[in-house]
C-alpha cells in the first residue's frame, strides 16, 4: 500500500497539532476527516472506561455525521466544541454531534492544565492531508504510553481483495509482559531489566481504533468490522482490562449522498458471505497500527521528570526475525 496508513482509503485525511511545552505539557489533537458526510458507520465497545462522543447517534442512525477528533481525556469538551464551530464556519446549517475520542495522557502531561485549545483543533484541521501519516509522539499521541513503552498514534492499511481497509489507533493501553508481536513475546523478552518500566499503572490505559474502508458496507456490517478491530488489539496482548477504555469505530466511504431528506436512496453492500476478507484485513491492520505506533515513538520525558522509554527498534527486529522462528 502506498502509505501503509488510513489515508490509503481514498479521500480520508489526517491532521495533527502537537502541544508540547517544557517541562510538563505533552499532549495534542489528531483529526480524521472522511471524504464526505454522512457515511455509513458502526461502533464497538471492548471495554467502556473511556469516551468516544456521538456514538449514540451513530448507533441510532447508522451514520457518521462529523469529522473525528482525538485528544486527551480532559480535553474532549474543547475539541468537540471546536469541531462544532468549524462545521458552522463551513456553513452547515444543522445540529452537530461530533465524534471525539480520548485516552489519558496524565502520566507524562499536565492533563489538569487544560492546555488543548480550540486553536489547536483548527490547526489540526488545517494540517489534514491524504499522504503519509506522521506517527508516534505526535498530535493526540504525544503523551501516551503503550504496553509500558512510549505509545501514541499509529496507522496501517491492508488490502481485502479489491478493497482497502485503513486503521488509525491512539495507543495508550496494555501491560509490558503481555505485548506479543507475530507470536513473539516481545514484552517478556524486553522486560524491566532491559527497558525500564515507566511507573505508570499498567492495564489502566485505553485505545481508540478508527477503521476506514472503501468496501460498500451497511451500518450493521460496519459494526461487525469495528468489532474485529478488537481482535487486532488482542493479538498484540491487549485484553480490555477493567480500567481500560477500548472503543472502535468503522466507517465506509463507498455509499455517498446519504444526507438526502426525501425520496429514496440506493445503497450497495457486500453480501455477508463475502465479508471475511475485510475482517482479516481489519485485524491485521489494527495489529500493525499498534506496532507502528510503538516503533515510531521516541523516549519522552514529561511531567515531574517522568521518563517513558521507546521500544528499541534494533532489539525488536532481532526478536521478531530470530533464525529460530524461521525454521
Amino acid at each position: 500500500m502506498p502509505h501503509d496508513a488510513i489515508t490509503d482509503v481514498a479521500g480520508v485525511r489526517v491532521g495533527h497539532c502537537t502541544v508540547r511545552r517544557d517541562p510538563d505539557v505533552r499532549t495534542g489533537v489528531t483529526v480524521v476527516l472522511p471524504p464526505e458526510l454522512p457515511l455509513f458507520a458502526g461502533a464497538h465497545r471492548l471495554n467502556g472506561n473511556g469516551e468516544l462522543t456521538g456514538l449514540e447517534w451513530v448507533r441510532e442512525s447508522g451514520l457518521l455525521t462529523s469529522a473525528i477528533g482525538l485528544t486527551n481525556t480532559h480535553s474532549v469538551g474543547v475539541v468537540r466544541d471546536a469541531l462544532v464551530e468549524a462545521a458552522i464556519r463551513e456553513g452547515t446549517d444543522r445540529w452537530h454531534l461530533p465524534v471525539v475520542g480520548e485516552t489519558w495522557d496524565g502520566f507524562l502531561n499536565d492533563i489538569n492544565g487544560m492546555h488543548v485549545t480550540r486553536e489547536h483543533v483548527f490547526a489540526a484541521l488545517e494540517a489534514a492531508g491524504d499522504g503519509p501519516v506522521e506517527q508516534g509522539c505526535v498530535g493526540s499521541g504525544t503523551g501516551m504510553v503503550c504496553h509500558g513503552f512510549k505509545g501514541g498514534i499509529g496507522s496501517a492499511s491492508r488490502r481485502a481483495g479489491e478493497f482497502v481497509v485503513g486503521v488509525l489507533v491512539q495507543a495508550n493501553h496494555g501491560r509490558r509482559a503481555r505485548l506479543v508481536v507475530d507470536g513473539v513475546p516481545v514484552g517478556r523478552e524486553l522486560g524491566p531489566d532491559a527497558v525500564p518500566l515507566p511507573g505508570a499503572p499498567e492495564g489502566a490505559g485505553s485505545i481508540i481504533v478508527i477503521v476506514a474502508t472503501d468496501a460498500p458496507l451497511l451500518p450493521h456490517q460496519c459494526e461487525r468490522v469495528a468489532q474485529r478491530a478488537a481482535l487486532g488489539v488482542a493479538r498484540t496482548g491487549g485484553a480490555g482490562e477493567n480500567s481500560s477504555g477500548d472503543l472502535m469505530l468503522c466507517f465506509s466511504t463507498a455509499n455517498r449522498g446519504l444526507g438526502a431528506s426525501e425520496g429514496t436512496i440506493a445503497a450497495e453492500f457486500l453480501p455477508n458471505d463475502a465479508i471475511d476478507e475485510l475482517f482479516y484485513a481489519t485485524i491485521e491492520a489494527t495489529e500493525a497500527a499498534i506496532v507502528n505506533a510503538l516503533l515510531a515513538a521516541e523516549t519522552t520525558t514529561g511531567r515531574e521528570g517522568r521518563v517513558v522509554h521507546a521500544l528499541p527498534r534494533d532489539r525488536f527486529e532481532e526478536l521478531v526475525r530470530a533464525p529460530a522462528r524461521n525454521g
